[in-house]
């Protein structure tokens, strides 16, 4: 997906406009949750997420998602990652 297509996707979701991330090379957090929901889209290197015991990889031009309050892990590739995230908080 490029950044045009994410861009309209939040915006027909209700999320509010993306804020660029970025992670340091090899880095990761260990588990831990957000008082959110996010829509992200990667933009440089990549980001594995563990939910649940399952790890999946995004890549450049990927789109994760995780619930408010979903526990997960996440690990950074040799390059970091860089990506926009949209944060959405539930009312």
């Amino acid at each position: 997906m490029n950044q045009a297509q994410f861009l309209q996707q939040l915006k027909k979701a209700g999320y509010p406009t993306p804020v660029e991330v970025q992670q340091p090379p090899n880095g990761q957090l260990g588990n831990h949750t957000h008082p959110f929901s996010v829509q992200a889209l990667i933009l440089d290197g990549y980001i594995e997420i563990d939910i649940a015991g399952e790890t999946k990889k995004y890549e450049v031009g990927d789109v994760f998602q995780l619930a408010f309050e979903q526990e997960h892990a996440e690990r950074y590739g040799p390059q970091g990652v860089k990506y926009l995230a949209s944060r959405q908080t539930v009312n």
